[in-house]
């Protein structure tokens, strides 16, 4: 299991959002570790994506953004949900990450059950909050470092197949840019 190295996330935010899919997201809880492949993302970067938290200016809550790549960005939003996000970005921009919006189970399954209270797997982890619940990421994750073996962290996974790219859900403003990206599993 080789988690993926900071120069992964040191490149353009869409490419990297492309190329995460397949990946795989590990989270250890205690002596137990949960994992799913990720297979769905958004790209949201700085001064060119009016719909990105840095868009504007850096604040406390997305500082991390502006920061050192290979880390994680976690929001609070709708006053009820976390989200979960990896800071990644070229030299280019001085602010990008990546969404985490859906991941296919793997191990632990049990375990994203409880946390969900949902036994149903195509609805377990099919959203970014979902994700955060099943997982357990809270505001506590905020800054880890995801390229070191520790609670939260990332690592090789499948090769995906064909990527299909759409609009970003959720979204007012650049929702001309095609940066949601989807692989399907069978």
């Amino acid at each position: 299991m080789t988690i993926l190295p900071r120069t992964f996330y040191l490149r353009d935010t869409v490419t990297v959002a492309k190329s995460i899919l397949g990946k795989k997201l590990v989270r250890k809880i205690g002596n137990k570790e949960i994992s799913g492949i990720i297979i769905e993302t958004e790209a949201y970067r700085h001064r060119d994506d009016p719909a990105s938290h840095a868009f504007r200016k850096i604040t406390e809550r997305n500082k991390v953004m502006f920061g050192e790549v290979g880390r994680a960005y976690i929001y609070f939003t709708y006053g009820m949900h976390y989200c979960f996000n990896v800071v990644a970005r070229n030299s280019k921009f001085d602010a990008g990450a990546v969404l985490i919006r859906a991941i296919m189970p793997e191990n632990g399954i049990e375990i994203m059950e409880k946390n969900r209270g949902v036994k149903d797997m195509k609805r377990l982890t099919d959203g970014p909050a979902k994700i955060t619940q099943a997982f357990k990421i809270t505001k506590e994750h905020y800054g880890v470092d995801l390229t070191k073996d520790s609670r939260l962290f990332i690592t090789e996974g499948i090769k995906p197949g064909k990527i299909s790219a759409s609009p970003r859900i959720g979204i007012k403003d650049a929702t001309d840019k095609l940066w949601n990206f989807k692989i399907s599993i069978k």
